[in-house]
């Protein structure tokens, strides 16, 4: 009987991460593998090569109450960018429950921006992705980018 352990199995190397762009404008980078820091058109998190593909788009809670509140027509501008996208993705360093406690020194009511996050979300066809916090959001900004990368991949013909 054969088992494992006798078997001399080829292990495929696991590539190396892809290069993770973040915007230039940025000021409070998202930890994540394999950082460069570029400027983007759109977004502030894209990868190398992409960045006309695949952009994630990051608000805190403060950020997020001014783009509700007096920076809503530069925002929606960034967002329709953002939706001419393939992959395009909203991440948010804020819960529902942060949302609904209002951010601080805002004067946007918690409602205003939850039914702008769902507006958004509808009129774009942009995912919009809550997170408890920044560790949280540079968690599903990576996942986002990698799996956005995945799918893109699937879609190129053979020849490419």
């Amino acid at each position: 009987m054969l088992f494992l352990k006798d078997c001399k199995m080829a292990r495929t190397p696991k590539p190396d991460p892809p290069t993770v762009l973040c915007d230039t404008r940025e000021q409070a980078p998202l930890i994540m593998p394999s950082v460069q820091r570029a400027t983007l058109a759109t977004g502030d998190y894209s990868l190398e090569g992409l960045a006309d593909v695949i952009a994630v788009e990051r608000k805190s809670l403060a950020d997020l109450a001014m783009c509700v509140g007096r920076e809503r027509e530069r925002f929606e501008r960034e967002l329709e960018r953002l939706a001419r996208m393939p992959y395009p993705a909203l991440v948010v360093e804020a819960s529902m429950a942060d949302i609904l406690l209002g951010a601080a020194r805002s004067e946007v009511h918690p409602h205003a921006v939850i039914g702008s996050l769902v507006s958004w979300s509808v009129r774009f066809r942009i995912p919009v992705w809550l997170c408890t916090g920044r560790r949280e959001a540079a968690a599903i900004t990576y996942k986002i980018l990698l799996k956005a990368l995945e799918a893109h991949t699937r879609q190129l013909p053979e020849n490419e």
